[in-house]
């Protein structure tokens, strides 16, 4: 074959290849429509089947990947055990991560991530995701939100089961009553606490009409009262708490008009 045509050889494969690879992105694009379709009307079986299509068609089409994830997520529900249920999240997990992989910086996937590691109370992953989202937008609210959150939960906990073993009651004044035991948890969860309350700053510095974190400063404020050493510095936190409740109220008041909703 003379050079000439094997050059012309050359140039029909690689248009060839051309057509087929922009008929399969075409393919892709479709499934890829069919599917957010299905997602739309919450068929999601049928949606992640289309979007497997998709990305089988086009491995690098980053939004069908991105739709398979959350077509997982959104049929998890939080807090059932069954095999079913678990295994939608894992496998929302591994898409996001594919994701990832593709976009390292893809924040809905960093968020989803983070979003399925609360929901499971995987708090200490859910907690370093959240950090991994504030280092790719600073700016998101909800992210410092959340760790704010993570924060009281977890002291909450402690502090309720200490107030058990000590006999007190939820509505009991305090700070705990044993110094041993408010000692160990001042080491345990103090810094947590106060780092609670830095992030819940961040959240309202951003939005100042953010009354969930204003009703969660409240919260954090209660829990660092129980850790004080004295009475006075315990009415201090406690006031400061009462101050954030107040503000919360107001805030949902200028919201809906005069109408209030609840206080978590």
């Amino acid at each position: 074959m003379s050079s000439k045509r094997r050059i012309a050889a050359l140039v029909c494969a690689a248009a060839t290849l051309m057509v087929s690879a922009g008929c399969q992105k075409l393919r892709a694009r479709d499934h890829l429509n069919k599917g957010v379709q299905a997602y739309k009307n919450a068929r999601y079986p049928e949606a992640i089947e289309h979007f497997k299509q998709a990305i089988a068609l086009d491995p690098t089409f980053p939004t069908a990947r991105l739709y398979l994830a959350t077509a997982y997520m959104v049929q998890y529900i939080p807090g059932a055990e069954s095999p079913e249920n678990l295994q939608f999240a894992e496998n929302a997990h591994q898409e996001f991560l594919r994701v990832l992989e593709q976009d390292p910086k893809n924040e809905v996937a960093i968020a989803s991530i983070a979003s399925l590691y609360f929901n499971q109370k995987k708090f200490d992953e859910a907690a370093e995701w959240y950090n991994k989202l504030i280092e790719v937008n600073p700016n998101n609210k909800e992210a410092y939100y959340t760790l704010g959150v993570i924060a009281w939960t977890k002291a909450f906990q402690d502090n309720a089961e200490a107030r058990a073993k000590l006999g007190m009651r939820p509505e009991d004044p305090g700070p705990l009553k044993d110094k041993k035991v408010r000692d160990q948890l001042r080491q345990k969860n103090l810094e947590m606490i106060e780092a609670g309350m830095k992030h819940l700053e961040k959240a309202l510095e951003l939005d100042p009409q953010y009354d969930d974190a204003m009703a969660y400063m409240n919260l954090l404020y209660r829990q660092r009262a129980d850790l004080q050493e004295t009475e006075q510095a315990y009415k201090r936190d406690w006031d400061t708490a009462d101050n954030w409740v107040q503000k919360t109220l107001e805030t949902k008041k200028q919201k809906t008009g005069g109408a209030l909703g609840g206080v978590p």
